[in-house]
């Protein structure tokens, strides 16, 4: 019987299922590395979300390890080198969330659009700033899309369906935009001429701080990011 090591917290429909397709199903959450290094030994795999880290030497602490199964979109939090040189499959859900991770920026955009956050401070406070915190539309408004993967194209589709302008940037993208109505265009294009932008990109070596100060010079000042 082999055994799965559930290491973040997740519905246990999941985890249920697994028991009865005949898994020994082990669940441990928020442990920190020394501490799943402890724990996994033993374990043939191991299934996370975003908050477990699979690094080199959890790896080396599990032997008979053979998968880890992200349940989410990327994989940026399992050493993906070092389990390919080990032969362990790193296996993701890429369909999983998408629609409710876009859903979720589109809410922030529309948040920070009618300044919601602010006015509830405000209404927590005591007070009603109605011509305070006026608002703006996002119809007509040009929204820029940094990384048009699944969850990218989400947010690029619902904004169109608000009646936006939607530009998007992808390095890995040429051509013909993939959402129809959507237009591919350069970074420093995307920063310079969007009201609204909201970045969809795994965390690696080369995004990190892909949106830095000097980019943030570039937006215009009454730009939202998301």
């Amino acid at each position: 019987m082999d055994t799965v090591f559930v290491c973040d917290a997740m519905h246990p429909a999941g985890p249920d299922h697994l028991r009865s397709l005949g898994f020994d199903v082990r669940e441990q959450t928020g442990l920190s590395e020394e501490e799943l290094c402890a724990a996994v030994g033993g374990s043939a795999a191991m299934l996370i979300r975003s908050a477990t880290r699979v690094t080199a030497n959890v790896m080396e602490a599990a032997p008979a390890l053979r998968i880890v199964g992200r349940a989410g979109v990327g994989v940026d939090n399992v050493d993906v080198a070092e389990a390919s040189r080990r032969g362990v499959m790193v296996m993701n859900t890429p369909e999983a969330n998408s629609v409710t991770t876009g859903e979720l920026a589109v809410a922030h955009i529309l948040a920070l659009a009618r300044r919601i956050p602010e006015a509830d401070r405000s209404m927590r406070a005591g007070r009603w700033d109605k011509k305070a915190l006026v608002g703006s539309e996002v119809t007509g408004k040009t929204l820029g899309v940094i990384g048009l993967g699944k969850i990218g194209r989400v947010v690029a589709e619902r904004g169109l369906g608000l009646s936006m302008k939607v530009v998007a940037y992808d390095p890995f993208l040429q051509g013909e935009c993939p959402v129809a109505g959507a237009s591919l265009v350069s970074l420093d294009q995307l920063l310079a001429g969007a009201d609204f932008v909201s970045i969809h990109v795994p965390r690696t070596e080369e995004t990190l701080g892909l949106v830095d100060a000097a980019a943030m010079e570039r937006m215009k000042p009454t730009a939202c990011l998301v």
